[in-house]
């Protein structure tokens, strides 16, 4: 198994590890193998032109080439200064900010003890199946363009764990994250077991030197309503210990295709006995996938359909008040579909499909228990159509509330985070969509808002005391990993890990 593209698709798209640009945002969609990406459009291009721009002038002036200049704090303000020159003024950020080295730095020193609590991270087992991010890199190997990647046969150990380390604890911000995973009705082909994702979260703990009140990495559970003995699965995955569980009401998101135990959230027969076990155990928080289900997937899958959207939730949380429901990506529907069918559906509707079913939940069926996590949702439209994901944030925190909206990156398929992480710092909603359609502004990087959605409201799920964990962090390993890993410099890779429709020319000299 390698990909849920097919052969025809697979030709005409390219590892994104080569694109010819290492930016520090994206500037066009990145998918995993789950589907298919839309080419880089007319203002997407508009953006890269205008950051290679700068790139030349500013960083030129500051003495850097494009590489060096993209991983420093200017480069990454250079991003969004880029963006507001396109798109509107959506983001808080100057260009004196990218032409100052100083003054970029400054602001992201201010910035970079603030608490950001990521509990939506991927990386992918040792043996498995899914071969798509290996196969690019022994690739890359074997044809030359990095003499350290020929060296020997590349593993999933050298590419995902240490990776995941280094991209989420040292080119970012990020102070705790959650391991999650994806299930498959072939055993093999899940991302990580339930005791791969324990056992990695006690052998980081274990190496962090946190106090274990202030661990530094938490983990999910995965459980399978409907297949072969599911609740027996469920209830050896709860001896783990896990932080939370997860699902995905549409079965096997890996193998689609063959996915034979899709289940509902408000299935009394099957999924609430799941619920009561979680419940016996002390488990409090339950992630459900949804969304990511454009038209286009619709018409491949059409028996998943009724599973993919959040017609499911607001009963289920009706019925168990003792657990708060995490709804994955907020059910965003259209990755994988071009952002202007979403933008033209918001012009016309003031609605996003699956999101704004989501967000009216919590009034239809008088619950609290509802969140909504940012994950692929914010990815993809802060880079796709950055208004589109203003109006996203603006009808999350309108219906569900600010503080039931949950930092989650989806990270590394998407790189860093820490770019995810700026977007969200520097966005605000533009006024006039304020005024149109009642949105309150996400105000100041470390406003309330946004503090609620960075932190506050996944410390308050997972009892997290922020205070005292920050205190634990200031003197454990990964602070003094990082701490010595900046003096060395700017190291950020900007890389992104899944497909891309090639641009033109590749530039293998990133892996130089």
């Amino acid at each position: 198994m390698s990909s849920q593209l097919t052969d025809e698709e697979l030709a005409s798209v390219m590892p994104s590890e080569l694109c010819t640009y290492a930016t520090p945002i994206p500037t066009q969609i990145v998918s995993s193998d789950e589907f298919y990406p839309d080419p880089q459009n007319e203002r997407q291009k508009e953006v890269e032109n205008r950051l290679l721009a700068m790139a030349d002038d500013l960083g030129g002036k500051q003495g850097l080439d494009r590489r060096k200049f993209f991983q420093s704090a200017a480069g990454m303000a250079a991003s969004f200064v880029a963006m507001n020159e396109v798109y509107g003024s959506l983001f808080d950020v100057s260009k004196a900010e990218a032409a100052t080295p100083a003054m970029a730095q400054e602001r992201a020193n201010s910035m970079k003890d603030q608490m950001i609590i990521d509990m939506h991270t991927h990386f992918l087992r040792d043996d498995t199946r899914i071969r798509s991010f290996v196969n690019q890199r022994n690739a890359v190997g074997k044809a030359g363009w990095n003499a350290s990647l020929a060296e020997k046969e590349q593993t999933i150990e050298d590419l995902k764990y240490g990776n995941y380390i280094k991209e989420i604890f040292l080119d970012s911000d990020t102070k705790i994250a959650l391991i999650s995973s994806a299930p498959s009705d072939i055993e093999q082909d899940w991302f990580l077991t339930n005791e791969q994702m324990a056992e990695a979260r006690k052998k980081f703990n274990a190496g962090s030197g946190t106090n274990p009140r202030s661990k530094r990495m938490m983990s999910h559970m995965i459980f399978t309503p409907g297949q072969p003995g599911w609740l027996e699965k469920l209830q050896a995955g709860l001896e783990l210990k896990p932080d939370s569980c997860k699902g995905y009401t549409v079965g096997d998101n890996t193998h689609k295709d063959i996915s034979r135990y899709p289940w509902r959230m408000d299935d009394q027969k099957v999924a609430y006995k799941g619920y009561e076990l979680m419940v016996k155990a002390g488990i409090k928080q339950v992630c459900i996938h949804k969304g990511l289900f454009a038209p286009g997937v619709e018409k491949q899958f059409p028996n998943l359909r009724g599973f993919a959207d959040v017609a499911d939730v607001g009963q289920a949380a009706k019925d168990w008040p003792q657990l708060n429901f995490v709804i994955y990506h907020s059910a965003y529907r259209h990755v994988g579909g071009s952002p202007k069918v979403a933008l033209a559906e918001f012009e016309r509707t003031g609605r996003i499909s699956w999101t704004s079913d989501l967000a009216d939940i919590p009034e239809q069926y008088g619950v609290t228990n509802v969140y909504g996590d940012v994950g692929q949702l914010f990815a993809q439209t802060l880079v796709a159509e950055p208004n589109v994901c203003a109006a996203l944030m603006g009808i999350l925190v309108r219906g569900l509330g600010a503080d039931h909206v949950n930092w989650g990156t989806d990270a590394v398929w998407t790189g860093s985070p820490q770019w995810q992480i700026e977007g969200l710092r520097r966005l605000e909603i533009p006024e006039a969509m304020q005024k149109k359609h009642g949105f309150k502004p996400l105000g100041p990087a470390d406003g309330p808002v946004k503090t609620a959605i960075f932190s506050g409201n996944n410390a308050k799920l997972y009892n997290i005391d922020i205070k005292r964990t920050m205190q634990d962090h200031k003197i454990d390993n990964v602070t003094k990993w990082k701490e010595a890993y900046e003096k060395e410099g700017p190291a950020r890779s900007n890389l992104r890990y899944g497909y891309v429709i090639p641009n033109g020319p590749v530039d293998y000299s990133v892996f130089a």
